[in-house]
C-alpha cells in the first residue's frame, strides 16, 4: 500500500491505529469509500479524510540514513472497512487503505521543538479488489495533484507486503489498536518482521 512517493510506497508498508465500535455495517458507503477505476487506472479517492484514522509516521524509511526533512505519512481506511476488520480480523473486499505524505517543518508561531505537518507531497493507496486485479492487493502512487494513478509494479510494493505484513497485506504490526483485534481472531502472522518503514 522511500516510497518516494512512497519510500513511504514500498512504504505503503506501517503504521496505524483507532478505536470503533464493532457495530453492524448499515449505512451504504458513499462512491469514494470504494475503488472505482477509469481505463484500467485508480480514481483518486474522494474524502477519505473523512475516514478513520489510523496512525502517522515521521520519517519512516527502508534506508539506515537520515532524512534532514522527514514526511509525516497519515493513514485512513473507510470506516464500513475498519469496523469489519473489528469485527473479524479480516479486511474485506474493496478495501482501500490512502497514506497521505506531508512535508514537516520545525519553524512556524510558537513552536520550539519537534516538527510538525505542512504540505501535501502525495498519496499511495493500497487496494484489496480481487475482481480487478489477480493478486487481490494492487499498490497505487498519486502525485499531490494527480487524479488518476496505473498500479505500482508488483516489486516495488506487493513483494513487499506479501512478505513482511503481518494481516493479509497490511502492517498490522505497526498499528497498536488492531493488532490486539488481529490476535483476538487469529489472523495475525507471529512471525511477520517488523521493519522501519511506513505501509498502509
Amino acid at each position: 500500500m522511500r516510497m518516494q512517493l512512497f519510500a513511504p510506497f514500498v512504504l505503503f508498508c506501517a503504521a496505524l491505529g483507532g478505536v470503533v465500535t464493532a457495530a453492524p455495517d448499515h449505512a451504504q458507503p458513499q462512491p469514494s469509500d470504494r475503488p472505482q477505476y477509469v481505463n484500467s487506472k485508480l480514481v483518486r479517492p474522494d474524502g477519505y479524510r473523512q475516514w478513520v484514522y489510523l496512525s502517522s509516521g515521521l520519517g519512516m524509511s527502508y534506508s539506515a540514513s537520515t532524512n534532514p526533512n522527514p514526511l509525516f505519512t497519515n493513514v485512513f481506511v473507510p470506516q464500513w472497512a475498519y469496523r469489519q476488520f473489528i469485527a473479524s480480523g479480516k479486511w474485506p473486499e474493496k478495501t482501500m487503505f490512502v497514506l497521505e505524505e506531508r512535508a514537516s517543518e520545525t519553524k512556524g508561531s510558537i513552536n520550539k521543538g519537534g516538527r510538525f505537518q505542512t504540505d501535501l507531497t502525495g498519496l499511495a493507496v493500497e487496494v484489496k479488489d480481487q475482481s480487478a486485479f489477480p493478486d487481490e492487493w494492487a499498490y497505487f502512487s498519486f502525485s499531490a495533484n494527480a487524479q488518476e494513478a496505473a498500479p505500482n509494479p508488483k516489486k516495488a510494493c506487493w513483494e513487499c507486503h506479501d512478505t513482511n505484513a503481518a494481516v493479509e497485506h497490511t502492517f498490522v504490526q505497526f498499528y497498536p489498536t488492531l493488532k490486539p483485534v488481529a490476535l483476538k481472531f487469529g489472523t495475525y502472522r507471529d512471525k511477520a518482521p517488523v521493519d522501519t518503514q511506513e505501509h498502509p
